[in-house]
């Protein structure tokens, strides 16, 4: 999106505004009753929030199910400001929006099972944007750039120079063009969100139970035994991306429930 992911919202924003919606922000919800009266609410939340907001509204059994939903691994995230563009040793990378960094597939498939385990990667997968390739943003002629990798669940390590060290592997001088960055471990990132409970910026563990029952194994995951009540997060099929797939299906899904009353 030209200008930057801001944009897309802006522009959902004000469609919304041409509906005769309104947005309301600065407002913590800490009980469903804090809403005002509405004939369904769609929770954009994990489970432990969805308990925590409308427990007394949801059977004991339900919410007994929710709280064994399984969260993730965290990430340990860097945003960098560059005198330049990542110089790649590949060509086609420099032409990307997108890189993803990890050698071989040994080396992901080792890197990534020693996160599930509980340990920190020697060499971690990481998960790189350029897009001041395309939306020449920062000031000055300089690049920005953000990458990830994944950590245990809920670890404060900081992974800033294996980070650094894995794309100066494949981008050698990379370490030159940083002017500064800023860097955010797991516990600093549900801080920034609390739906990242442990840095799990994905929802939930995508393993193969959460992948047939997320958020619990019901016919429809979206809805809620209350009647009234829906969860439209990654927490719900298909997980997190940048599809909005979630949302969509579980407003489809909140649609035929008004029309049925």
């Amino acid at each position: 999106v030209k200008g930057g992911a801001q944009k897309l919202t802006d522009a959902l924003v004000a469609h919304l505004g041409e509906l005769g919606g309104a947005i309301e922000t600065g407002s913590e919800v800490r009980d469903i009753r804090d809403l005002p009266p509405a004939r369904v609410v769609l929770f954009d939340v994990t489970p432990r929030q969805l308990v925590a907001i409308a427990g007394d509204e949801l059977p004991s059994r339900y919410a007994n199910a929710m709280k064994r939903f399984r969260y993730g691994p965290g990430v340990f995230k860097v945003d960098w400001a560059l005198t330049e563009p990542v110089p790649w040793a590949a060509e086609p990378c420099r032409r990307a929006g997108t890189v993803h960094v990890g050698g071989s597939f040994d080396e992901v498939a080792s890197g990534e099972a020693a996160v599930v385990s509980g340990r920190i990667p020697e060499r971690p997968f990481v998960l790189v944007a350029q897009q001041s390739l395309f939306d020449r943003r920062a000031p000055d002629g300089n690049h920005t750039l953000w990458g990830y990798c994944h950590v245990p669940h809920g670890s404060a390590v900081d992974m800033t120079a294996s980070i650094e060290a894995q794309i100066e592997r494949f981008a050698p001088g990379f370490t030159d063009t940083i002017v500064d960055r800023h860097v955010m471990n797991a516990p600093e990132m549900q801080r920034y969100n609390a739906n990242y409970i442990g840095g799990d910026i994905n929802g939930g563990m995508q393993n193969l139970r959460q992948f047939l029952g997320r958020p619990v194994f019901r016919w429809d995951p979206y809805s809620t035994p209350n009647e009234r009540v829906f969860i439209c997060s990654s927490s719900t099929p298909p997980g997190g991306g940048v599809h909005g797939m979630c949302g969509y299906n579980a407003a489809r899904v909140a649609m035929k429930t008004l029309v049925k009353s």
